[in-house]
């Protein structure tokens, strides 16, 4: 399979960062490189960062930025430095892991097995037999969300918060991640309002064409998010900035 370069942007992770575990996935996984992202933390974050690439090196790379820029700020420098290593997939994933990081290879056999997708993001949908473990407001606070989001992009999108994201890397893709966004809190939608109108302009597949939403069997909610529920109403004001931008 082609090798995968995954962004993993932290401000102030010191406590919840799994260094093992993700140690350990990138011995099981050798095709997979890591950048991790110190966004400005206040902290030990970035030494942990340091302890979790020590002997990992080309693979695992520490991205530092200063001052604080933000998460939507510190995926995009970290993807673009994902870009530089020329890899075949490109994404990136919450530091809390929440997602669990050996889902990146599920993504990635997704991509090898179908040549037509550009993007597989996680969905956390509640069915028996999954092991989704989220808090109730944040679920119906996302439900809301996920809405508005679906009809400022105008498809039927599920989950587009989710924090694991795998592109394929093609000529247009840099293009995604060129310029700051507008939205600090809802990146994910800016970068699909972003291929929409790369498929407008250039006559690329429509979004809905290349995007595959997969469904998780595990996710857990992890204590010490950052997300409050005033980030609704932010984030709801970003994406009629987005709407505005990219739609008219």
């Amino acid at each position: 399979m082609a090798r995968a370069a995954v962004v993993i942007p932290c401000f102030n992770e010191a406590a919840r960062l799994a260094v093992a575990a993700i140690r350990a996935e990138l011995v099981r996984s050798p095709e997979v490189d890591l950048v991790l992202v110190d966004d400005g933390s206040t902290d030990g974050t970035r030494a942990r960062l340091h302890e979790l690439a020590r002997g990992l090196e080309p693979r695992v790379a520490v991205l530092a930025l200063e001052p604080n820029q933000g998460k939507a700020e510190a995926v995009r420098q970290g993807l673009l430095a994902a870009l530089a290593r020329k890899p075949g997939y490109v994404g990136y994933w919450d530091a809390d892991l929440a997602t669990p990081i050996e889902v990146i290879e599920d993504f990635r056999r997704l991509l090898e097995a179908k040549p037509a997708l550009e993007f597989v993001t996680g969905a956390r949908v509640a069915l028996l037999g999954r092991d989704i473990d989220r808090q109730p407001l944040r679920h119906y606070v996302g439900r809301v969300f996920a809405t508005a989001a679906s009809l400022t992009l105008g498809m039927p999108i599920y989950d587009t918060q989710c924090g694991a994201k795998l592109l394929r890397v093609l000529p247009h893709t840099r293009e995604l991640f060129a310029e700051p966004f507008v939205g600090r809190w809802v990146f994910d939608i800016e970068i699909l309002a972003r291929r929409k109108v790369l498929a407008r302009d250039r006559g690329l597949p429509a979004v809905e064409d290349v995007l595959y939403e997969f469904t998780l069997n595990r996710w857990h909610d992890v204590a010490g998010s950052k997300v409050k529920p005033l980030d609704l109403l932010r984030s709801l004001w970003q994406l009629r900035k987005i709407r505005r931008r990219y739609f008219g």
